[in-house]
């Protein structure tokens, strides 16, 4: 399933229990979908959420609302059912926000292009931490629950294939799915460290987001190509199977022969930074959550 976006797409995520998938883009807006395995997608939600780019966008409050980062230093709360803004904190980072993660029922994360993660507590309605964790911008964050540890991620991937990986998504205990800025999406096991096979082409574009709809039946990406796909994860699956029982067959006849190559070949090492605006300083965050009624 293709969904034509019209603008860049920063971000995508999935509602935690139903057929809704979400994204920001590049001219603030943030839309929504709602999306079946038979149907062409239909956008039930637009709206203008921030005045610059909408680079992060996450599902909170048990998906009742959309929480959107932008470069314009604000944080918005988005109703699900009606478009309305439920708060909005205004001057959230020094800088661009560029990610923000789900944490605990009362608590979220965010990331900005300077390095810094502030930890938002939604029932104190307050900053209840701030950290300065890398030189660069925040890519990526995620959150070990049982140890209670959130990991940020801040330069590309370069050495577990000739392509730059931009994206990793957990599929399982074993295995990674990955996107390259070659458009590629590729199933990547951990230890051994090793492509199995690409398993889809969004474009030839760099692939910008993945992730997983609440079953998992669904893995959806965006890339620079403007366009929203929903791939069917069987369908994903089903390929890379075949190839790892031809891979077991080969190794148990000849396992001399696969051994691993320790010098692959490297990409050109860069930077993938975008455009902040560097003219705001932090302000209040008391009022932000006032008006959210979260679970739990």
């Amino acid at each position: 399933m293709e969904i034509n976006l019209g603008q860049l797409a920063f971000d995508i995520d999935f509602h935690p229990s139903q057929q809704l998938v979400t994204t920001g883009l590049i001219n603030g807006e943030l839309h929504l979908y709602r999306y079946t395995s038979d149907s062409i997608p239909e956008r039930v939600l637009q709206v203008q959420a921030h005045s610059e780019s909408c680079r992060a966008a996450r599902f909170i409050n048990n998906g009742h609302a959309i929480l959107t980062g932008s470069p314009d230093c604000s944080i918005l709360a988005t109703d699900v059912e009606t478009g309305a803004a439920v708060a909005r904190l205004e001057d959230a980072h020094g800088c661009a926000v560029n990610k923000l993660i789900n944490l605990t029922e009362s608590t979220v994360a965010s990331g900005d292009d300077e390095g810094c993660i502030k930890v938002w507590d939604t029932r104190q309605q307050s900053c209840c931490n701030s950290f300065k964790v890398h030189e660069e911008y925040i890519s990526d964050m995620t959150f070990a629950a049982d140890s209670m540890k959130l990991l940020g991620t801040s330069d590309r991937f370069v050495d577990l294939s000739p392509n730059s990986v931009d994206v990793l998504l957990k599929l399982d205990e074993d295995r990674l799915i990955t996107g390259s800025e070659t458009g590629l999406i590729s199933l990547v096991g951990i230890l051994p460290n090793r492509v199995i096979q690409p398993i889809a082409e969004h474009s030839e574009y760099p692939v910008e987001g993945l992730a997983f709809s609440h079953d998992k039946k669904f893995l959806g990406s965006i890339a620079h190509d403007q366009m929203l796909k929903l791939w069917d994860m069987d369908d994903l699956l089903q390929g890379s199977t075949k190839t790892l029982k031809h891979q077991a067959a080969v190794e148990d006849s000849d396992s001399d022969e696969m051994d691993m190559d320790n010098n692959p070949p490297k990409s050109k090492k860069g930077t993938k930074r975008k455009n902040a605006s560097k003219d705001h300083v932090s302000g209040s965050s008391n009022n932000f959550f006032a008006d959210l009624q979260m679970d739990g």
